[in-house]
């Protein structure tokens, strides 16, 4: 079995969906995909990209030190984060995503529209949603 996690560890929420995936990836003996996006491409800072890097690595290490298979990747490009998302969970046959859920303000959905959202709208396979 393949477990997607959209990570973002800036959220409370990031921590619980970590949780989460270590539970699952235990239980279904599955590897575990530490997933984020960014949009952009070459335009991105080089120092939000080596943070994104550093709080994948964070999560990659937890899970390693349970003896968990894992792998971490930014992904990188002109896709929003849930078309991204979506497309790596596609790419690599993941069979399950965990995704952490925030509630946002109606500006906020409007200006920045909803990740979490597009995940479990269009994923090729079942979303767990972690609030």
């Amino acid at each position: 079995m393949k477990i997607m996690l959209a990570y973002d560890r800036s959220t409370k929420i990031s921590e619980k969906s970590l949780e989460m995936a270590k539970k699952h990836a235990e239980a279904f003996d599955a590897k575990v995909y530490v997933v984020t996006s960014m949009i952009g491409g070459r335009d991105i800072p080089q120092e939000d990209f080596r943070l994104a890097e550093k709080e994948l690595a964070y999560a990659e290490n937890l899970l390693k030190a349970e003896e968990i298979p894992c792998e971490a990747r930014v992904l990188v490009g002109g896709l929003s984060p849930g078309e991204a998302l979506v497309e790596f969970a596609k790419e690599h046959k993941i069979d399950e995503i965990i995704v952490g859920v925030r509630k946002k303000s109606r500006l906020e959905k409007l200006v920045l529209g909803s990740t979490a959202q597009y995940i479990i709208l269009n994923s090729p396979c079942p979303v767990l949603s972690v609030v």
